[in-house]
């Protein structure tokens, strides 16, 4: 992966000033001519070209297949359609990170602003088939949403007071917890306490797998199925005071109905995963979850949302997952022939707040797509400086 980077971009537009001389008599006895005045002149405008670089380049944007990166890709594409490029609707191309990398690799998808890094690392240590790796053909670019994406366990707030089981690590060796949670989890009765994991080929399903096998939860086990239908289920629990655990992530409108502190909390994790790679996963070193210096891990979650917080020395939710930087990867070689594209995606930053309130939205029903163009008139100012910028680097 390659480092992000900033770039500063001007736009300089020369002015060209025209003269037009008089003509003089023929009669050099005659004394010269006055000049003429000079003609009016106009400043250069920009080659319409210009404002547009992308024209005549069609560009495949594909997105995620989950409904919480919807509306970035929105935003994406609708302004690459202001440079005048031909963007391909982003759900005809909807895939998890298993797909989307090698299929950005192999050109058949240029970009998609739906990596979570560093989540999604290992798949660009996978090998292609001419040995060559899915990473050596893409680029990471921007900083869309650093530190963006928070991700860890929700457990029913009345369960956890009743049995005081704050950490994964304290439901595991409590036998009364376990047996209660067995009693009504999705396989009850089989003696261990199955959780809400993720959807396959989301990643995180692996990294559960391997904070169950590093942190030795021997009586928990991951349920790995449809996001949405589990978390339909994890709703009701919580209402209804019946224990669960479900992996949950933000930005996304599920928080607003799996509300910690009120139906839920912040669980803790006791052990943060390493880069040891317990369960043999291909790439799986870069499950790790301490960060790039070693303190990931932790989230700035007070006690009443994460009760695990006020065991902690600093008053840090021990979250057990590194904050995602949210960013756009795209083909090396599609950035290469398109600048104003790449400059575009070194500009945009969104925010986490905004991206939550979206997801809300499309949650009841309005579309990503007018989401997205409502947001783009109502930043207008900031939007036409990341478009300037984009033209200035064609």
């Amino acid at each position: 992966m390659t480092n992000l980077r900033i770039f500063k971009v001007s736009l300089l537009i020369a002015a060209v000033t025209l003269f037009v001389a008089a003509c003089g008599d023929s009669d050099d006895s005659e004394a010269p001519a006055a000049p003429a005045e000079p003609a009016p002149t106009e400043a250069a405008m920009p080659d319409e070209a210009s404002l547009t670089p992308g024209e005549g380049v069609s560009v495949t944007l594909g997105r995620a297949n989950w409904n919480s990166g919807y509306f970035q890709a929105e935003i994406f594409r609708q302004l690459l359609g202001e440079l005048g490029y031909h963007v391909s609707d982003p759900a005809e191309l909807e895939l998890g990170p298993n797909l989307a990398y090698v299929a950005m690799a192999e050109g058949q998808m240029d970009f998609w602003t739906n990596s979570w890094y560093p989540l999604h690392l290992s798949w660009l240590a996978g090998e292609l088939p001419d040995s060559s790796l899915v990473g050596d053909h893409l680029t990471v670019v921007g900083e869309q949403m650093i530190a963006g994406g928070i991700q860890g366990f929700l457990i029913t707030k009345s369960f956890a007071d009743e049995f005081g089981v704050y950490t994964m690590d304290e439901l595991n060796r409590n036998a009364d917890a376990l047996a209660a949670f067995d009693a009504t989890d999705p396989v009850p009765g089989n003696g261990i306490a199955d959780i809400f994991g993720c959807t396959e080929s989301w990643t995180c399903d692996n990294i559960i797998e391997s904070q169950i096998a590093f942190s030795g939860w021997d009586n928990i086990s991951q349920t790995i199925a449809g996001y949405d239908a589990m978390f339909a289920q994890a709703v009701d629990a919580a209402d209804e005071g019946v224990p669960m655990v479900i992996y949950m992530w933000t930005p996304s409108a599920y928080i607003t109905l799996l509300r910690p502190g009120d139906n839920v909390y912040w669980l803790g994790v006791e052990q943060i995963l390493d880069d040891s790679n317990p369960t043999g996963f291909e790439g799986g070193e870069a499950h790790d979850q301490r960060g790039a210096d070693g303190t990931g891990g932790y989230a700035v979650i007070g006690s009443d949302l994460c009760p695990a917080a006020a065991d902690h020395a600093e008053g840090l939710c021990p979250i057990g997952w590194v904050a995602a930087d949210i960013l756009v990867t795209a083909n090396t070689e599609f950035l290469e022939a398109n600048p104003a594209a790449e400059a575009l995606f070194e500009a945009v930053t969104l925010s986490v707040i905004e991206v939550s309130l979206a997801n809300v939205a499309q949650d009841e029903g309005t579309a990503a797509a007018d989401l997205a163009t409502a947001w783009i008139a109502d930043n207008r100012t900031t939007v036409d400086a990341w478009l300037d910028a984009a033209r200035a680097a064609s």
